[in-house]
């Protein structure tokens, strides 16, 4: 890579109506430029310019499966605890009660896995959907 040690001396003033300033900042923020002057000579000198793209209809998408995790992530941890506590009391008193409770952990774990699939499902459906729309 050839090394150019010259400063950046010279000074190009250009006057923006506020509307034009709002655009270019509103792009520069959307570019991988950490500073505006790489984005301001980028874009005089016709340098390739990155936008990073963020597709907000999937924002309610993410949003529900950001629930999801985190649900069974508490079911996870219920069971979890049931589960140490019956290794832990086997063979005593105890020991049938935990299993009670895993029975029921149990029967409110299969209602939300199948709710959980059921999203993911559906989410995977509309994945496909978008991608063989913008495919066409």
């Amino acid at each position: 890579m050839e090394q150019n040690n010259e400063n950046r001396s010279k000074w190009i003033k250009v006057r923006l109506k506020p509307s034009e300033e709002e655009a270019f900042s509103k792009d520069f923020k959307k570019s991988t430029f950490q500073n505006l002057s790489e984005y301001g000579r980028a874009m005089i000198l016709g340098k390739p310019v990155t936008i990073v793209y963020r597709d907000k209809s999937m924002d309610e998408v993410l949003e529900e499966l950001i629930q999801l995790r985190r649900e069974l992530n508490f079911i996870g941890n219920n069971l979890n605890q049931a589960v140490k506590n019956i290794n832990s009391a086997h063979g005593h008193p105890d020991t049938r009660l935990w299993m009670n409770l895993l029975t029921v952990i149990n029967g409110k774990l299969e209602p939300s896995i199948t709710e959980i699939k059921e999203h993911i499902s559906r989410y995977s459906d509309l994945w496909s959907q978008k991608l063989k729309a913008g495919k066409v």
